[in-house]
């Protein structure tokens, strides 16, 4: 997950979408793709946005019965059961690509066979009972590519899928939580739920829950096609085709994995930290008590000095005295997140249209998918340290590597926000996020253009004409900015 923003829209007033004619399976599209926040609208839709967040976001689950056939055919577009023989023959394998399990008296048994998927044995164990957990479709499924690549701007995160294809009167596992936001989207077939309060409030990990001790359920749902449900990380759950109903497939949606206020933290306060040490106050460059790492000094006095020394850093951090910098947090989203969606797979990260002169107006390309970052650089000749800028970008990325890079726990109805199942790395998986580095001095003309608005080169706010013109051919050489 996703592992790593979030301004919900006032999403009170609700979009009208701007219906896409079709999809690529020529079924009529319920999402508006005008934006990030009418992509989610669409998803949550007829709830608003503001209700969601306030009502429903990290508190409570929400069950959207939608009833609608235009909603369910197209849902069904995303992926079907009758989908999975042509994915076989592409070269699919166990583990990596997906998971057969089944769940029985609360045990949990994998079925995978060795090696490549062989589609009539894969057959053969679902029509014993077995879930066919298929690992992010979305690297297969251009719709889902769209679907989920705006909302991963939307939520400033990364958004995983994955679909569970479960026979009737079966269940692929036992009763868990997990460590990330659902959204559940009912394809094919009805699927029963049993959702329970949470034990671990806002859980950073998945975890098996014993039937025994988990109480009665808070939710008893049946989902039919069209149908959403979404509920909180944390929320213990179980699912399971009922009898009488073929087959039950659906698409689960999971993001914010390790994005909480805690890990944001952590990744900001040590720079913060950092650059305060620089100020003109000496307090924190004060030398801390001899043989204190020894433990002869860890006297009531240390801990009161420390916590003095902390709040003194938190009334900086509230004045806005230095950048919160995220780096950390900030590359390893651009690194694994999905690349623009290019219906025509064409190179988004070549230089796009005419280079650009000094009395040019350009604009960002992609601007969502630009992240900036300060960042501390040592100089190899002297030693000395200094802040540049860091401009990192998905461009490059590849949507078949998306979220499949890590091992993760397997899980019926969530992808874990960033994981496989495979426990192996991916072979060329991207080890450097894609971007340039400017001097600190370019920042205020960085931020010009991160504003959205076209500029003219001539009013980037650099000193010499000459490095406003550079600074716009380094991002356009790297497919990120062009001639409006």
């Amino acid at each position: 997950m996703p592992r790593n923003g979030r301004k919900a829209a006032s999403g009170d007033e609700e979009v009208a979408p701007k219906h896409r004619k079709t999809d690529s399976n020529g079924v009529p599209s319920p999402f508006c793709f005008d934006t990030p926040d009418t992509v989610f609208q669409s998803l949550i839709s007829p709830v608003g946005q503001e209700e969601f967040f306030t009502n429903y976001w990290e508190k409570k689950p929400l069950h959207l019965q939608r009833s609608d056939p235009g909603l369910a055919s197209y849902y069904k577009s995303l992926f079907q059961l009758s989908d999975l023989k042509g994915l076989c023959a592409q070269g699919l394998t166990y583990a990596r690509d997906l998971n057969v399990c089944r769940s029985v008296q609360g045990n949990k048994t994998v079925l995978n066979k060795e090696g490549r998927v062989n589609y009539s044995q894969l057959k053969k164990d679902f029509n014993q009972k077995a879930t066919i957990q298929f690992h992010q479709p979305q690297r297969f499924k251009d719709e889902l590519w769209r679907i989920q690549e705006k909302l991963e701007c939307f939520f400033g995160a990364l958004v995983g899928s994955n679909v569970y294809i479960t026979p009737q009167d079966s269940q692929g596992l036992p009763p868990h939580y997990d460590d990330v936001e659902v959204f559940i989207l009912q394809l094919e077939g009805e699927k029963h739920w049993r959702l329970y309060s949470p034990t671990v409030p806002l859980a950073r990990e998945y975890c098996v829950a014993l039937e025994e001790r988990i109480g009665s359920p808070t939710h008893d749902i049946i989902l039919k096609a069209g149908d959403l449900l979404y509920f909180p990380r944390g929320t213990i759950h179980q699912a399971d085709t009922p009898v009488g109903v073929d087959h039950s497939t659906h698409l689960t949606l999971s993001t914010y994995q390790n994005t909480s206020w805690g890990d944001y933290l952590a990744n900001v306060f040590p720079n913060f930290l950092y650059d305060s040490l620089k100020t003109s106050d000496i307090t924190r460059r004060v030398g801390m008590p001899r043989r204190i790492l020894m433990g002869a000094n860890a006297a009531p006095d240390t801990s009161r000095q420390l916590a003095s020394l902390l709040r003194s850093v938190a009334d900086q951090m509230e004045r806005g005295e230095h950048e919160l910098r995220a780096g950390d947090m900030k590359r390893d989203f651009a690194l694994h997140r999905l690349p623009p969606y290019t219906p025509e797979q064409d190179d988004i990260s070549s230089s796009a249209g005419k280079m650009p002169a000094l009395e040019d107006t350009v604009c960002l390309r992609f601007k969502d998918h630009i992240l900036v970052s300060l960042e501390t650089c040592q100089s190899p000749s002297d030693g000395s340290v200094s802040l540049v800028v860091d401009v990192m970008h998905s461009l490059r990325n590849r949507r078949e590597k998306h979220m499949m890079g890590q091992s993760g726990d397997d899980d019926d109805d969530d992808d874990s926000g960033g994981d496989d199942d495979s426990g192996e790395e991916e072979e060329d998986a991207p080890s450097e996020t894609p971007g340039m580095t400017f001097p600190f001095e370019d920042l205020p003309a960085i931020r010009q253009l991160q504003a959205g608005q076209p500029i003219p080169v001539s009013q980037l706010k650099r000193q010499l004409d000459n490095d406003k013109v550079q600074m716009a051919l380094v991002l356009w050489s790297e497919g990120l900015l062009e001639v409006c």
